[in-house]
């Protein structure tokens, strides 16, 4: 099966398996999940964040590990009680691009909702000297990251649009992909995360024989955010390099209050969650992960539409008790929040 059809074939398997939910008889917190990434990765101190100014208010929102982007897709369409989850936006991108030839893959586009976008993530591709650029990497043995991975549908994508067919496609992680290349055992790897990354840090990259390859390619700079990676920033790395950046976002789904209590409850969690992440945000960014720094409430991703319930937790008169402090919209001062509520209230109606 190719990378594209191992992709959608998921996507509709998960369509087909989503069921309504009922709520438990006895009184408790309603549960809420949100998907991220790996132990030490970003989504996941991202999803801890989100999870701690909950804590402030009352509101508990577990924090799950998981393999990446198409994992946290599918769980958000069908997994119990997990309303939340962090995608690239180039899964989106690439889902909206076949969904005219699956009607399954349609569907599924359908309910899906952005919530926020975050981060931009840099597109790493180290490789032999030998391979020049990505139309090189065809006959040739490349790592394409852990299945269900952003890193596996990112480099999947990019094949994809530049043609490039590799002799193997190596379903590893960054750490065995960088062991597997210094080891002459791959000719090339993908790593998707936000440079400088640790990882290629590594004393053991000599740049005589490894080098980061430049992607320029018209299409791809389209699809994606033109990057720089600047001089010196990693150890084999002498001069400065044109890549691209995926955006991640935070995306959940389109809940309607009337259809059964299930669906009630979890368009009131999407609402609080977006009002908190809202009224919030400048908490976030002061003691949160360095990455929300970059975070630009008002960059959302071209076509696609933010849901009903999040709307609701931006409305000016929404209110939620956070200890002896209620929490209301009209009181932020931050420029971007404003921003964000008009863009979105001009797209969906406020």
């Amino acid at each position: 099966m190719t990378p594209r059809r191992h992709i959608l074939s998921r996507i509709a398997a998960a369509v087909a398996t989503v069921t309504a939910l009922a709520l438990p008889a006895e009184a408790q917190e309603f549960e809420k999940n949100i998907m991220t990434g790996g132990p030490s990765g970003t989504y996941i101190q991202f999803g801890r964040d989100v999870s701690a100014v909950a804590a402030e208010c009352g509101l508990t929102l577990n924090v799950v590990e998981s393999a990446g982007s198409l994992e946290n897709f599918l769980a958000v369409r069908k997994r119990r009680f997990t309303q939340f989850g962090i995608v690239q936006s180039d899964v989106l991108e690439y889902l909206q691009t076949y969904a005219s030839d699956d009607p399954d893959i349609a569907r599924a586009i359908a309910g899906v909702r952005i919530m926020y976008p975050l981060y931009n993530e840099e597109v790493h591709v180290l490789a032999t000297r030998e391979v020049e650029g990505l139309q090189d990497l065809s006959g040739r043995r490349v790592a394409v990251g852990v299945e269900d991975s952003g890193t596996f549908l990112t480099a999947s994508l990019i094949l994809d649009l530049v043609g490039a067919e590799p002799a193997e496609r190596v379903t590893i992680g960054p750490d065995a992909s960088l062991e597997a290349l210094l080891a002459g055992e791959i000719d090339a790897f993908f790593y998707v995360a936000g440079a400088p990354t640790a990882l290629f840090q590594n004393p053991q990259i000599d740049g005589e024989r490894f080098h980061l390859l430049p992607i320029s390619d018209p299409t791809l700079q389209a699809v994606y955010v033109p990057a720089t990676i600047p001089a010196g920033a990693y150890p084999f790395q002498d001069e400065a390099i044109d890549i691209v950046a995926v955006k991640a976002v935070l995306m959940t789904y389109e809940y309607n209050p009337r259809r059964n209590p299930y669906h009630r409850a979890s368009c009131e969690a999407v609402a609080d969650i977006s009002h908190l992440i809202l009224t919030r945000f400048d908490r976030l960014r002061g003691n949160g992960h360095p990455k929300w720094q970059q975070v630009d409430l008002n960059d959302l991703p071209p076509g696609w539409e933010v849901g009903d319930c999040v709307n609701d937790g931006l409305a000016t008169d929404y209110v939620l008790q956070c200890g002896d402090e209620p929490t209301r919209a009209p009181s932020i001062e931050s420029q971007a929040n404003d921003a964000y509520r008009t863009q979105i209230c001009a797209t969906i109606g406020c």
